[in-house]
Parts: C-alpha cells; structure tokens; sequence
C-alpha cells in the first residue's frame, strides 16, 4: 500500500485557496449584479450664490452677472514707486560683524529688510537708525545706499 504524495496540510491549504478564489467569484458576481446605474443628473452638483456645493441648481434671479473683460487674470503690475516712497527709515534689530551682513526693522511697514557690510561706509550696530532705499534681491528686500540718520 503507497502513501499518498500530498500531505494532510499541503490538501488543507489547497482546500482553503479554493474556497477564497470562490468567495472572491462571488463578491464579484454579487458586486455585477447590484452595481447601481446613476444618471446625470444624480451626479450633477451645483454651487449656491455663496459657494457651498448643493444638489439643487442655483436660482436663476439671484445669479450675478460679470463681465468677462473687467475680469484680470495673473498678477497686476505694481506701479513704479516715486524717490520719496522708495526712501526708507528703520533701526538695526540684528547685525553679525564677523560675517559682515544684518537686518534693519522698517518703521513704515515693520518688514526685516537685509543688508551687506559692502553697501555701508561706516561701522553700525543694533539699535542705529537708519535711512536707506530697497530693492528687491533674491530673496526678498535688500537695503541699498545705507546712510546713519542724523
């Protein structure tokens, strides 16, 4: 008499793979058989005169018109400053010697602005107040043209 060449647990996990792949077949038929068609209209979504999503449509008198030319897309231009606006007054609220750079508060606007050892002609330290000019850097205003505020 041969024993058999598949053991007991080799059968019990061929016998449990089947099972799955059956209830797998049956999930999918079940799925196929119940899949709900919805129409166009189920699907639409509106949005109300104050921007909330609502599965009703917008009521036509409360509808705003526009017109499509005043609309600006992109940022506008900034107008190009006169000498008296670019001419800014702040003191030094941080200042490193050694590396030779800093930054000045501005009393107009309260922004840090960055300045360089290079675009001064005299020696500063925290707390000096300042009048200087701004420019845009890479990244973000620089002090040009640093002179102590008599």
């Amino acid at each position: 008499m041969a024993r058999s060449q598949q053991s007991f647990s080799k059968r019990e996990k061929e016998k449990q793979r089947a099972k799955e792949k059956q209830e797998k077949k049956e999930k999918m038929a079940e799925r196929k058989a119940t899949k709900k068609e919805q129409s166009l209209e189920d699907m639409m979504a509106y949005i109300d005169e104050n921007g909330n999503l609502s599965s009703t449509p917008p009521d036509p008198s409360k509808m705003k018109s526009f017109n499509a030319d005043e609309i600006e897309i992109g940022v506008p231009q900034q107008k190009p400053l006169s000498p008296e606006e670019l001419i800014r007054q702040g003191s030094v609220s941080f200042f490193n010697s050694a590396k030779g750079f800093g930054f000045i508060k501005d009393s107009q606007t309260g922004e840090s602005v960055f300045f360089h050892q290079k675009n001064l002609s005299f020696l500063v330290k925290e707390g000096d107040r300042l009048i200087f000019e701004t420019e845009m850097g890479d990244r973000g205003p620089v002090a040009i043209n640093v002179k102590k505020q008599p």
